[in-house]
């Protein structure tokens, strides 16, 4: 019998483990299917036997075991997870890899080596995964910790102001719950990986001889294999980006649109590049080469001076457009620079957090420069600098609908500072230098956290507006080629229907041939009084509500910051007037969708 044909009269399991199998199923290829079917099966032979044969897997649970939990926003803390646990299993550790959405909070007070790599978003908050295991340790239901063992490493961007809270809040309150730090904390900036390793060492060098010591009584540890993504494994990643054709850059807002918003289209075409609906693409730019003349200027450096950037050595002209980051300002560049120029505000600045976030919101790094002119060396210059680190956009295609191409939905950042017009770097770069034929380094960033739901006769409500409509178009492209059966609801908004309804046609066509049941607009400035997606999900409330208690998967992209918290108080206010719950049995209503993966998140 096929999954899809299971229910509740021919199978004794409850809907909801029903709906679990499907979705796990749906992640693993046909080897790892068998193996799970022989696993099973040899678990139900022991269970039949009086537990007389057990298979070796399940002895892993009597070794110690390096447990280590990851909470990832765009997969970076994923990454670092996966290569800590590759080099404790080449030093013959037991492993156990998780992501923290799938780990039960209580299995705490079982463990005794355990490693925390997490992200930082927003305002100092947790990624979407952490969410629910970062509110348990900081609740009256965790376990006391005495005698565990940890280590934090954070991921975060300096850039912000709550930069890697994530990960100091992990490590304070499992220290308040009695856990000790084996290794000090590292909190990494975008440029990560070198530090990322050296930890990685130090960690491992640290937890090793404790581990073996308890391991060496135990029975032969075989580690469970870890699941992942149904995604090829490519040899293009963000350390090694495929240099991939720019086809197409066309804008999709009206002329007199307050917005610019471009389709871009790249080839993948010979790269063997794979990806799901709900990953990201990765896409690294060239710097302004005017403004990198002008830096060179403002700075008394030759373009061909040689400097080494990380393993590279390079003109200095050619870093500067190619490696390193010269838009988005951070505080590491001006507390650099104030002292390769020892000029006494910017020192000033340095040691003044506040005042240093006030100064560095609006401007770029070459105005920074521009403020404070000064002759540095050519290497000193280099080193100011971080690494130039890939933006990352959500795909808005399905590559069974384009095949070897992969599809972008991108705002342009422009705006008017210190009597200049500013550019993003990426989207700037797209718009107004690229051209259609020019090269242009990609790669994927897979997104388990935002997948459509396992049986395509489940209903989705997707809630996209601006450019967050980008991931519902790759999810209504996914769910036209498969020919699914599941109701499909689509919330967008924007500033004027005239000027700003992207993908306006596709939608359109896609409500007529019945793949798109409903579709609800919200164009703010239309009208006296603004109106916004969460206005129109209010006022579909109780719709909204009947599909998600008949099993509906909600799905938000789009600003973290305002949007997806206002759209979340939404569906709160439509629970309780709806479900007839209190505010806090809407909340919990909401974490239970979340366990389930049936509320999803892209928000940025």
């Amino acid at each position: 019998m096929l999954l899809s044909q299971l229910s509740a009269v021919t199978s004794p399991l409850t809907q909801e483990q029903v709906q679990k199998l499907q979705g796990l199923v749906a992640e693993l290829n046909p080897i790892q299917q068998a193996w799970v079917s022989g696993y099973l099966a040899a678990t139900a032979n022991s269970a039949a036997l009086g537990g007389l044969a057990i298979p070796a897997t399940t002895q892993a649970a009597e070794a110690a075991t390096l447990t280590i939990l990851y909470g990832s926003q765009t997969g970076n803390a994923k990454g670092v997870a996966s290569k800590l646990k590759e080099q404790a299993q080449a030093r013959g550790l037991a492993v156990n890899l998780v992501n923290m959405a799938d780990y039960k909070p209580n299995s705490l007070k079982k463990e005794k080596f355990l490693t925390i790599v997490v992200s930082t978003y927003g305002e100092g908050e947790p990624p979407e995964d952490a969410e629910n295991l970062h509110e348990f340790l900081g609740s009256k239901k965790a376990p006391k910790l005495d005698g565990v063992k940890v280590a934090v490493l954070g991921l975060g961007d300096s850039s912000y102001e709550f930069f890697c809270q994530t990960a100091i809040d992990f490590e304070t309150r499992l220290q308040n719950l009695g856990a000790t730090a084996i290794v000090s904390r590292a909190d990494l900036d975008v440029d990560y990986d070198s530090l990322a390793a050296d930890w990685i060492n130090t960690a491992l060098d640290a937890f090793e001889p404790d581990l073996k010591a308890q391991s060496s009584n135990s029975a032969q540890v075989i580690p469970m294999t870890t699941f992942g993504s149904t995604a090829t494994t490519s040899q293009y990643t963000k350390q090694n980006p495929f240099n991939a054709e720019l086809a197409l850059v066309q804008k999709i807002t009206g002329r007199d649109s307050t917005k610019d918003v471009r389709h871009v289209e790249i080839s993948l075409e010979d790269s063997g590049i794979t990806y799901t609906a709900g990953d990201s693409l990765g896409v690294y730019f060239l710097n302004d080469e005017a403004l990198v003349d002008e830096l060179l200027v403002l700075t008394g450096n030759d373009a061909e001076t040689q400097v080494s950037v990380g393993d590279e050595t390079l003109p200095l002209r050619q870093a500067l457009i190619e490696k390193l980051e010269l838009t988005q300002s951070y505080p590491g560049f001006v507390e650099k620079y104030a002292l390769a120029t020892n000029n006494a505000e910017l020192l000033a600045l340095a040691a003044d957090k506040a005042a240093m976030r006030e100064f560095i919101e609006p401007r770029q790094i070459f105005d920074i420069v521009r403020q404070y002119p000064a002759t540095i060396a050519a290497q000193t210059l280099a080193d100011c600098a971080r690494k130039l680190q890939a933006r990352l956009y959500s795909i808005a295609s399905s590559q069974s609908e384009v095949e070897e191409e992969v599809h972008l939905t991108v705002g342009i950042v422009e705006f008017e500072a210190f009597g200049s017009q500013h550019l993003g770097g990426c989207s700037g770069y797209l718009a107004h230098r690229a051209e259609a034929g020019s090269k242009v380094k990609v790669f994927i960033e897979h997104n388990d956290n935002f997948r459509l739901p396992a049986n395509p006769d489940t209903a989705v409500i997707m809630v996209g507006p601006g450019t967050g409509i980008a991931p519902f178009r790759a999810f209504l492209q996914e769910r036209d080629s498969q020919g699914a059966s599941g109701k499909n609801w689509l919330f967008f908004g924007n500033p004027h229907f005239t000027q700003d309804f992207l993908y306006q046609v596709e939608i359109q066509a896609y409500l007529k041939s019945g793949l798109l049941t409903h579709c609800d607009v919200a164009f703010s400035r239309d009208q006296a009084e603004k109106v916004y997606v969460q206005d129109k999900l209010r006022l579909q409330g109780a719709q909204v509500f009947a599909w998600l208690e008949q099993g509906a998967h909600f799905y938000i992209c789009g600003d973290a910051n305002r949007m997806a918290k206002d759209v979340h108080q939404a569906l709160i206010e439509i629970i309780q007037t709806h479900g007839g719950q209190s505010a806090e049995e809407a909340e919990q209503y909401l974490k239970t969708l979340r366990s389930a993966n049936r509320y999803q998140k892209d928000v940025y």
